[in-house]
């Protein structure tokens, strides 16, 4: 997230919220959350919600650099191997209870180190030991340096959850998932499933002065365009995706601001990819994923199905990671007659209507516009895509989970790191039955040999040359299909002001327009 969508003069500290009625935001949410437990999950659906609800040990500032979050200082010891923490003193959860260093222990070991995608994927194996030799003092202790570790503290990576709520539970779908305690700017108050969650103003939030509104209200709309009516309409004042065809009216809207972000909800740098399931013909001969790869047109997507927000995918790694960023790799430029032979090659000729495959996408509901389009570019080189449209859960469910799928999508949204996100997508530790993993079950000893490699060592300049080794091994098989480095559009009405789009606490910093 590189810049701030406040209004007028940014995202500085906010003044208390003014004497008077209480201040209400509301914002439009595309998805049900489910259970209300960030450290288990990296949905989309859950953390805009939740991480008004949490902290994590550091904050993320717009430049993506770790600043002061539940922890108040540290330091890096033996080489990149330990990692002490000092935490703030005078921290309570939502009930009252003292926040302590037992939280951090009990979060990473029984919550984030099991079931959060990404921080699995990535720190599995990685430690040798969380000490607590005091309330206020954690320490981690690495079997190897890690350089990224620090990027991947913060509330979206690694949510801090309450030991006195979760021990003894169900950390998936227990009591506490529908009842979350927190430390961070507001407090759990009500869910209703497919309508609405609320929140209310922490009054004992250890920032003082934040939040600025007193009640935040997430509105479950699954139809974007029926999230746009209702901003305009000012029943909805924030919705974070701006759907392409109403871009240009929303910006000539009076009272309303469009504005730029390149996050998602559940991490800084998205990319939207098509996952082949390489566990099974077609897609485990390499010559079909290229003939496939070639077959798709991917300016065309970025500009008609996607009007703009963003660019042409190159690679696994997007182009907003500049530092690991590799533009020298393999290339597959939309030509169908390429397609078509290299489909002869993989012993696909076609038929006599001219078709050579068949293959069936399976897409969440809200995708529609991508499929339609897909089946066109690749109804040229004779493959004919038949169009599952599934509701969001139900479509992840169905790829990652129960695997039982030709063609699946994703929009994986990762951090400020390759290994906080693009590592879970290609290391063959994390194939498993659960969401936002390795979805293609791609398998490669060097790649997974690679990556710990990239995460080893301190100095972003050594750490590249495994990345960009990465980068080039990947083009070169296609385990997926690139599309588009996301840069999407939200919009909120200009009676609010301080949204900040580089962090998962984005209402943080909300005040109403009139009380700055």
């Amino acid at each position: 997230f590189a810049v701030c969508s406040a209004a007028g003069s940014g995202c500085s500290r906010p003044a208390p919220p003014a004497a008077g009625p209480p201040v209400t935001l509301v914002v439009s949410h595309g998805g049900d959350p489910g259970a209300l437990n960030p450290a288990v999950t990296t949905s989309g659906n859950t953390h805009p919600i939740t991480d008004q609800i949490f902290n994590g040990l550091v904050g993320l500032d717009q430049d993506l650099n770790p600043v002061p979050e539940l922890a108040e200082r540290w330091s890096i010891e033996d080489g990149g191997r330990t990692y002490r923490f000092h935490l703030r003193r005078g921290v309570a959860w939502h009930d009252g209870v003292p926040f302590t260093s037992a939280d951090v222990k009990f979060t990473f070991e029984e919550a984030l180190l099991k079931y959060h995608s990404r921080t699995r994927a990535a720190l599995e194996g990685a430690f040798a030991g969380i000490d607590t030799p005091d309330p206020h003092t954690v320490v981690f202790r690495l079997h190897r340096p890690y350089g990224p570790l620090l990027q991947r503290l913060d509330v979206v990576e690694a949510s801090i959850i309450a030991r006195h709520q979760y021990a003894g539970h169900d950390l998936l779908r227990g009591e506490p998932t529908r009842r979350p305690i927190g430390t961070g700017p507001f407090r759990f108050v009500s869910y209703a499933p497919g309508d609405r969650v609320v929140l209310e103003r922490n009054p004992s939030y250890f920032r003082r002065g934040r939040p600025g509104v007193d009640r935040l209200v997430f509105q479950i709309v699954p139809n974007s365009s029926t999230g746009v009516a209702a901003l305009e309409s000012g029943q909805i004042d924030y919705i974070g995706s701006v759907p392409g065809p109403d871009i240009a009216r929303l910006r000539n809207t009076p009272g309303i601001a469009v504005v730029a972000g390149t996050g998602g909800s559940g991490g800084s740098v998205c990319q939207d990819v098509l996952i082949p399931n390489l566990s099974r013909a077609p897609f485990n001969d390499v010559r079909v994923r290229r003939a496939f790869a070639h077959a798709i047109d991917r300016p065309f997507l970025v500009d008609r199905v996607y009007f703009g927000q963003g660019r042409p995918a190159t690679g696994p790694i997007s182009h907003l990671l500049s530092w690991a960023y590799n533009a020298d790799v393999r290339q597959y430029p939309h030509d169908s007659a390429l397609a078509r032979r290299l489909l002869d090659e993989a012993g696909l000729p076609a038929a006599a209507d001219g078709t050579r495959l068949r293959i069936t996408f399976t897409h969440p509901s809200n995708h529609q516009r991508l499929g339609q389009a897909l089946r066109e570019h690749l109804k040229a080189a004779g493959i004919v895509l038949d169009l599952q449209a599934l509701d969001f859960n139900a479509a992840v469910e169905q790829v990652f989970v129960r695997k039982q799928f030709d063609l699946g999508f994703a929009s994986f949204c990762n951090g400020a790191d390759p290994d906080i996100g693009v590592r879970r997508v290609y290391v063959s530790s994390n194939i498993g039955p659960y969401p936002f993993s390795n979805g293609a079950s791609y398998r490669n000893p060097r790649i997974d040999q690679l990556f710990e490699e990239g995460a080893a060592g301190l100095d972003r300049a050594a750490r590249r040359a495994s990345y960009v080794d990465i980068q080039r091994i990947l083009a070169e098989d296609v385990p997926y299909f690139w599309l588009i480095d996301s840069q999407g559009l939200r919009a909120h009405r200009t009676a609010f002001i301080g949204f900040r789009l580089w962090t998962g606490a984005f209402v943080e910093t909300v005040t109403p327009a009139a009380s700055r």
